[in-house]
């Protein structure tokens, strides 16, 4: 069986939940932390702060020189933290060693040694949005710092200002040098430019003062062939468009075509509209009736016919028109092609030797304006040379200052403080993470597929020796509750208690479920099989010898010889007996099958305290032999794969795992256990009267003859008519019933056992008393007609507590 992979989603409260839980780890991790930081503070020598304040200039004329003048000066970004590290170089703190001897007076073998004990205790820093720079020393005598602070920053501005003197010399000297070069390129240049003005007789008119460019005839001539030739192959499509039209048409169609033309005469633009009202007028005298050899008729028909010729020997004349026009066009395009071609061939040579001119024009241009803009910039750096040049300024001079600078105590203790809570927090999370025990109901009813019978809170005792009236007994009337409705059969009623580990609280959680189930009225067995180390006697304050292991290791003894009874009428206590040396051999005998199937039938509930069956063997008979076995885990102790063997352990020994009941959970910092027991107190009955619970017939379980018929619940007499007291339920929490208050018995002790028995125990052995004589020795206890209690309930559930 494999471990069930889910994912898990933690809610914020889960994280609230997790800082409740490993709260003491995250305080201990606190006050370590914090505590630590406490004494490295307090051993940490004080050290006093000198600062001195300088302002730093970033000069960049020398490479103004060697740029464009209108261009803006630019800053190097890194020029403050090249400074940083100039404060802090070899030489600028081998001036101050030499100054003040610092190789004897602190100890140091040689400069560099005595540099790096001063670079170790030196600090710089700016100061936002200034030029200003803090040199700060740390030293153990407050003279001391101020007197080392003053004098880095005097070395640093003695520094700089050499850097400066050797870079202004340096420049004009690469200046002039320059300038040299520069003067020579320029007249190189002038001459080139002149001597291809010369070879390609160009003219440039802006040398004599004109403003405008050089130019040559050649491009302009150039340019106007190409736009007539342009022109004439636009006019030569549109005239044989035209004619390709005419040619295409005749009749009526050539007329019209050849009127709208452009070319068209005025007077047979003239005679077109009249050619159309004659034929208008013409088909009005036919729409009136007249004849085709009406006078009329005839006479309009003529002058059209006459007209109609007139206007078709004009269109051919158009016709033959645009023919000779496009034969025009043809050919004066055919020598201006060629007119072209020959000027193109002439303004190549010409155009080479312009561009090489405009390009010798361009350099000598440029080579001259650099030269100029150098020669400004040296004559500047002339004089600028000659001035006082101040790259850094002091403007504060470290004081003595008595209190120490070092250690910060205020920050030091705030960062103890975030740190360890850091720590606190993530050592939390990180167990919380490694920790694989059993957090929650959930992961019991996944990991095992069962049921959670109860949830026992935190610090919950014994119940023997108190009263069943206290909230601590809810959670055991709970998981008697569950015990009843979980187990399928009612004769099921031999139940062990088994655990992963010693010490999850399993022999408690036992006696106390007996105790309860005894003042529920069921008559009630619980037997200490734990004979490796039985705790069972010590709860009920009586000798472990004779018990278990005596009865079944020899046949003389009587199940009535071992069996004691304690003060609740209702239930019966076994011991474990001497500690044999084979506890497992013992356990797993007949003897032991027919005393359990005695018990079975002679008791309602027969509970069995069983050693850790990881451990050993016994727990694994025991669960064999019983009907129901009940797992007790211990709230975040028992990891969840010890968990599952001990199931695997129960099913592999042929036992019936009923279900589950986590134990010791402390429901003030898991929260998520509230519910289950936010509800304990409120139902708990105070010190008042109760109503008695149904009582047990005066039929004692330990008998000569058995009973006849086995029975899950005391056999009660009552009226007629009559129903039993009924416990007040919750809709959260199974039925609670009402304990039972003991019969008075003068001969039974304070402690719940007969006095006789008492004495003997004192004796060191049991008392030669049968269980029997001491039953028959109490009072009879006659049957009360209970008072009946309306109830109106919900049906008791299985839900899981």
């Amino acid at each position: 069986m494999s471990l069930p992979s889910s994912e898990v989603r933690l809610h914020a409260l889960d994280y609230l939940q997790i800082i409740r839980n490993r709260f003491p780890v995250i305080l201990l991790v606190f006050f370590l932390v914090f505590i630590s930081a406490v004494t490295i503070t307090h051993l940490m020598p004080r050290k006093f702060l000198g600062r001195a304040a300088v302002e730093i200039v970033q000069n960049d004329d020398d490479l103004r020189l060697f740029r464009n003048s209108t261009n803006p000066d630019f800053m190097v970004l890194n020029f403050v933290q090249t400074q940083f590290e100039t404060i802090k170089t070899n030489e600028t703190l081998y001036r101050v060693v030499d100054k003040f001897d610092l190789v004897n007076r602190w100890g140091a073998a040689t400069r560099q040694e005595a540099a790096n004990m001063l670079r170790k205790n030196l600090e710089t820093s700016s100061r936002r949005n200034t030029n200003l720079i803090d040199v700060s020393v740390y030293s153990t005598s407050p003279e001391e710092a101020a007197e080392l602070a003053n004098a880095v920053a005097q070395s640093y501005a003695d520094g700089r200002l050499e850097e400066e003197q050797k870079r202004i010399n340096k420049a004009l000297t690469a200046l002039e040098s320059e300038l040299a070069k520069q003067r020579e390129r320029v007249s190189v240049s002038r001459s080139a430019m002149l001597k291809l003005m010369r070879d390609g007789n160009i003219i440039d008119l802006a040398r004599s003062g004109n403003n405008q460019e050089t130019i040559t005839l050649t491009p302009g001539v150039l340019a106007t062939s190409e736009q007539q030739i342009y022109d004439l192959k636009q006019k030569q499509a549109q005239l044989t468009t035209q004619l390709e039209r005419l040619n295409q048409v005749g009749g009526e169609d050539l007329i019209k075509m050849a009127v709208s033309l452009d070319v068209a005469d005025a007077s047979i633009a003239q005679v077109y509209p009249q050619y159309l009202d004659q034929s208008i007028a013409l088909e009005r005298m036919r729409n009136l009736g007249l004849g085709a050899k009406h006078p009329k008729v005839l006479a309009l028909s003529k002058e059209i016919d006459k007209m109609r010729e007139y206007l078709a020997t004009g269109a051919d004349t158009i016709r033959e028109t645009l023919a000779t026009q496009l034969q025009i066009a043809t050919d004066s395009l055919a020598r201006i092609e060629q007119m072209h071609g020959d000027k193109r061939e002439e303004s190549m040579d010409e155009r080479e030797d312009y561009v090489a001119y405009e390009k010798a024009k361009e350099e000598y241009h440029h080579q001259n304006l650099l030269l100029q803009n150098m020669e400004a910039n040296f004559h500047q750096t002339k004089i600028d040379s000659n001035m006082t040049s101040t790259p850094i300024r002091i403007h504060e001079y470290a004081e003595p200052d008595p209190r120490p600078a070092k250690p910060m105590v205020l920050l030091n203790l705030i960062l103890g403080g975030i740190i360890g809570l850091g720590m606190g927090l993530t050592l939390a999370f990180f167990l919380e993470y490694l920790d694989t025990s059993v957090k929650s109901i959930e992961q019991v009813e996944e990991l095992l597929d069962t049921n959670v019978l109860a949830v026992v809170p935190k610090d919950v005792g014994l119940l023997v020796n108190g009263t069943a009236n206290l909230a601590d007994a809810e959670a055991y009337r709970i998981l008697r509750t569950n015990l009843e409705f979980n187990r399928k059969n009612p004769n099921a009623n031999v139940i062990t208690g088994v655990s992963g580990s010693p010490g999850e609280g399993k022999s408690t959680t036992i006696t106390n479920l007996a105790y309860v189930c005894a003042e529920g009225g069921y008559t009630t067995l619980l037997i200490d099989a734990d004979m490796r180390r039985p705790s069972l006697h010590r709860n009920f304050e009586v000798s472990n010898n004779p018990g278990l292991s005596n009865f079944l290791a020899s046949s003389d003894f009587r199940i009535e010889d071992v069996v004691l009874r304690t003060s609740n009428q209702n239930l019966w206590f076994l011991p474990s007996g001497g500690l044999p040396t084979d506890p497992a051999g013992l356990l797993n005998t007949q003897r032991m099958i027919d005393m359990i199937s005695e018990m079975k039938r002679r008791f309602d509930f027969v509970f069995i305290d069983a050693p850790p069956i990881l451990g050993v063997s016994d727990a694994s008979v025991i669960s064999r032999e019983a009907d129901l076995t009940m797992v007790v885990v211990q709230h975040r102790k028992l990891p969840q794969k010890t968990l599952l063997r001990v199931k695997q352990a129960i099913e592999n020994a042929g036992g019936n795992m009923i279900g589950v009941v986590m134990n010791n959970v402390d429901v003030r910092s898991d929260s998520q256990y509230s519910y289950y027991t936010s509800y304990y107190s409120y139902y708990a009955t105070p010190n008042g009267p109760t109503v008695p619970n149904p009582k047990p017939a005066q039929t004692q379980p330990i008998q000569t003859e058995p009973r006849q018929q086995p029975r899950t619940r005391p056999v009660q007499e009552q009226p007629q008519q009559q129903q039993p007291v009924a416990s007040e339920r919750s809709h959260h929490h199974p039925a609670t019933e009402t304990p039972q208050p003991a019969q008075s018995n003068p001969n039974v002790a304070a402690n719940g056992f007969d006095a006789r028995i008492m004495a003997a125990a004192a004796a060191g052995s049991h008392p030669q008393i049968s269980p029997l004589d001491a039953v028959a020795q109490q009072p009879s206890v006659q049957p009360q007609p209970a008072t009946p209690v309306a109830s109106n309930a919900p049906a008791p559930h299985t839900d899981v507590y």
